[in-house]
Parts: C-alpha cells; structure tokens; sequence
C-alpha cells in the first residue's frame, strides 16, 4: 500500500468535486428540488470511487504478467460500468433521485479529466503536490 496519494489521482478527485459544487450552485438558480441535487451528488460520489477504483486497478494491473494484467483490468472495467448501471436502474424505478443529474455528476470525471493540466499546476502550488 503507498503511503503517498497519486498526484494525478488526486487532482483528479478534486477536480470532480469542484465541478460538483459549480454544478450544484447552477442547479440552485434553477430549481431547489432535492431529488436533483441527491442525483448530482450521488454522480460525483460514483465518478470519485470510480476513478479511485481504476486507479487501483491499474495500479494493481502493472505489477501482474500482460495477459492476467489485461484481465484483472478488464474484470474490473466490467464491474465499474455493472455498479453505474445498477445505480441508474435503481434511480430510475425510484423517485429517490433524478438519473440525468446522477449522470451529469458522473460526467464530472470526464471533465476533471480534461482540466487536469490547470488543476496540477494550482495544487502544485496550493498543496505542494
């Protein structure tokens, strides 16, 4: 186990969450349904354990031989998409959230993605990263 949190992995979370609460406050001036705002959280929450969940699995992928690596990371690609798609199935047979924000949320990982340079050169600075 590192003692040390991935850069990368990091910036990444924080990315996600800080799109999470831009997002949230935009939602705000539109409408104050919780049900939304559950939706939009439960897809940041989903987005952060995704990516830390495939951080662990390439982690784990690099020290195993080519094919069994190519398997452990597919296995867990596989299980990554089943846990989103059950969470949306169960999202959309309940009124509990709404499954468009859920997604929105989740999307926030592809976002932080892409502002990954900006947010790495601001946490080099800010948190000494």
């Amino acid at each position: 186990m590192r003692k040390k949190i991935d850069p990368t992995l990091f910036n990444l979370c924080l990315g996600i969450f800080l799109y999470g609460v831009v997002f949230q406050i935009v939602l705000l001036f539109f409408s104050r349904r919780v049900s939304y705002s559950l939706g939009l959280w439960i897809g940041i929450v989903l987005a952060i354990a995704g990516s830390v969940h495939m951080w662990w699995s390439i982690d784990r992928g690099m020290e195993q031989a080519s094919k069994q690596a190519a398997k452990t990371v597919g296995t867990n690609n596989l299980i990554r998409y089943f846990v989103l798609v059950a969470v949306m199935f169960v999202l959309i047979y309940t009124d509990f959230a709404n499954p468009i924000l859920m997604f929105c949320g989740y999307m926030g990982m592809k976002i932080s993605a892409y502002l990954n340079p900006l947010l790495h050169k601001i946490s080099a600075k800010v948190f000494k990263i």
